[in-house]
């Protein structure tokens, strides 16, 4: 591993910092997404909109810049672990502030201030591969000070036995690394532009997440109906091509229908081009 001049390792903390927080201003302009807050409106969402993700997104710059500088070059160990969990916590209360309490990224600050860890104690190289399994290697280390509390998503976790945002971390975002990079890869090789390879990209991991925000909202039915019509975009095509178009259009509205958003696929598509964008390519 490189070592760095302060003034280096200090601009790559920035950049870490900065990458993360624009991944998810792209997350949310990402236009169209089913149920989804997009530049069209607040899907299935009533106390958000894009502004306000927007600012949420920005007010964690802090946050992401704290935890690349605490985990530059440093290993794994059950210290660092305590450490991310604390700044974690602190930066879901600048969030709260900025967005007067509606939880816009708690997953997010998960699985991307996981991944900005990973990358920092890599000291900012890695492949894509290296940077979940180091990120795996940190969510699978306990943390005395989180909190006992029960989420909204442990409970869909507890009610219809799915695994959650806590074991896709712990199992090296697999939604990420086998289904979603992938996805994005090829699509842009076929010839999709940007957008359709990043909407390619979010319906392969709804093609198999157990989103919770979805079990919460509409059930297994409405978890069903989200990964067939991800499959049914996927099999036409992908959304470069006419059919793809109409059938997520078709998986927008049944998603409205049911009143459901995969809120933990769009936190792990924000991931997806985060590692995209910092990792060293391997494909």
């Amino acid at each position: 591993m490189k070592r760095l001049a302060p003034q280096s390792v200090e601009s790559h903390l920035h950049q870490l910092a900065q990458h993360a927080t624009d991944c998810l201003i792209e997350e949310v302009n990402l236009t169209p997404k089913p149920g989804l807050v997009d530049r069209r409106g607040s899907g299935a969402h009533q106390d958000l909109s894009l502004a306000l993700m927007e600012r949420s997104a920005r007010s964690l710059t802090p946050t992401f810049y704290a935890l690349a500088q605490q985990c530059w070059q440093r290993p794994a160990d059950i210290a660092l672990r305590e450490t991310v969990g604390r700044l974690g916590r602190e930066g879901e209360r600048q969030m709260m502030a900025a967005t007067d309490g509606v939880n816009t990224h708690r997953g997010a600050i998960w699985a991307l201030g996981l991944l900005v860890s990973a990358a920092a104690m890599r000291g900012g190289e890695a492949s894509s591969d290296q940077l979940c399994t180091r990120a795996a290697e940190l969510a699978c280390l306990p943390d005395r000070h989180a909190p006992k509390t029960f989420s909204k998503g442990l409970r869909a976790v507890h009610r219809f036995q799915v695994p959650g945002a806590r074991e896709e971390a712990q199992q090296g975002f697999p939604h990420i690394t086998q289904l979603a990079l992938p996805q994005l890869w090829r699509s842009r090789e076929s010839g999709a532009n940007e957008t359709e390879a990043r909407l390619d990209a979010l319906m392969a991991i709804l093609t198999s997440l157990s989103d919770t925000c979805v079990l919460n909202r509409s059930g297994m039915n409405g978890l069903l109906t989200l990964q067939r019509g991800a499959h049914a975009v996927l099999q036409a095509g992908g959304t470069a091509h006419i059919a793809g178009r109409q059938a997520l259009q078709q998986l927008d509205s049944a998603m409205l229908a049911l009143n459901a958003s995969p809120g933990g696929a769009a936190d792990l598509l924000a991931a997806t081009l985060f590692i995209d964008r910092v990792s060293i390519a391997t494909h």
